[in-house]
């Protein structure tokens, strides 16, 4: 009993250390003006949350918990919670490969289409440069290989570049991979042209065979990358059909969710993503291939040619599984630990 709450202790440190001071004030005054509670109820409210469900300061506003009871607060699995259940099912050891985006790469190799270089090989090969610059696409993708959430990533046009400039542009930003900029699905292009649109497929694996717990269509919204961290839109899919059955939602709380897109106005509920059996078929796979990795989220982008895997996340968010549906789904998750106990 000591150690779990001195544990709590430490976790909630950790929270106050990595908290975003700006986004804990913007939401504290909206649930004020939501719920009529005081600012130091809502304080008092929030730290005690944090202890008793183990999770951060800014889950208590995305969960809405200024609005909901006990019995509804347990539903959902905060940072805490998700940071011992994926270190479980992705031990440090294994999890090297999804961390690092060139590792990840090299480790799936077989999985991808496109073309990739890191800054190394792109330094000792100016042919390659000057090959990925001439892709059919005219752009290409600049990332830093350990950035998260969307960070450190850029799109550029390859008329704009020489080999050198390319090159120097890459050091000078601390870029150090470049992939061919992956054209997507028609449908997917109507519905948000500003970036790729990828669908974030979980998978869990259990004695041998994948089982998914969820799946969330992930929308750019003036934006070259989707992230729902970035402000852009989440929406749950389907996993039999990959059907959209929800609006979008921001993990802003502020921001109403959308039944549209607010740029193109392009339905969101309802809409299919393409290849979705393929789709499937491709995380089963991505899945299977390194198995010491449990619990992944898979992220993959749809063409006209079919699915193309973009990367895998052992740290996959809980937000993005969560929000979209408007419940807590932490029981999804313990019976999987109670499966791997029993």
């Amino acid at each position: 009993m000591v150690v779990s709450y001195l544990k709590r202790i430490l976790y909630f440190i950790y929270y106050l250390q990595k908290q975003d001071k700006r986004r804990f004030r913007k939401f504290l005054a909206y649930a004020k003006q939501i719920s009529s509670k005081s600012y130091p109820a809502l304080i008092t409210d929030i730290v005690l949350s944090s202890f008793r469900y183990n999770m951060s300061l800014l889950d208590y506003f995305y969960y809405r918990f200024y609005m909901h009871g006990k019995d509804e607060r347990k539903l959902w699995a905060g940072s805490g919670f998700m940071y011992e259940y994926q270190l479980i099912m992705n031990p440090k050891k294994s999890r090297d490969v999804l961390q690092n985006k060139i590792s990840f790469l090299n480790s799936y190799a077989p999985f991808f289409k496109r073309g990739y270089a890191d800054i190394k090989q792109l330094l000792n090969d100016s042919t390659l440069v000057r090959k990925m610059l001439d892709n059919p696409s005219g752009k290409l993708v600049m990332k830093a290989s350990g950035g998260q959430v969307g960070a450190e990533v850029e799109v550029i046009r390859c008329s704009e570049y020489t080999p050198e400039s390319l090159l120097s542009l890459m050091e000078s930003k601390n870029f150090d991979l470049l992939e061919d900029y992956i054209i997507q699905h028609p449908d997917l292009m109507d519905l948000s042209p500003s970036g790729l649109n990828t669908v974030r497929i979980i998978t869990q694996l259990i004695d041998g065979r994948v089982e998914f717990p969820g799946a969330r269509l992930r929308i750019s919204v003036n934006s070259y990358v989707d992230n729902l961290a970035a402000g852009n839109l989440a929406a749950p899919v389907d996993i039999e059909t990959g059907l959209v059955y929800g609006p979008g939602i921001y993990s802003d709380i502020t921001r109403e969710e959308a039944d549209t897109h607010p740029v193109t106005g392009q339905k969101i509920k309802g809409f299919r993503v393409p290849y979705w059996n393929e789709t499937i078929d491709l995380a089963r796979a991505a899945a299977l291939y390194i198995p010491e990795n449990r619990s992944v989220g898979w992220d993959i982008a749809v063409t006209e040619l079919g699915p193309e895997l973009i990367e895998g996340n052992h740290n996959w968010c809980k937000l993005l599984w969560q929000l979209p549906v408007k419940k807590g789904l932490k029981y999804e998750l313990e019976k999987y630990l109670n499966w791997r106990n029993s």
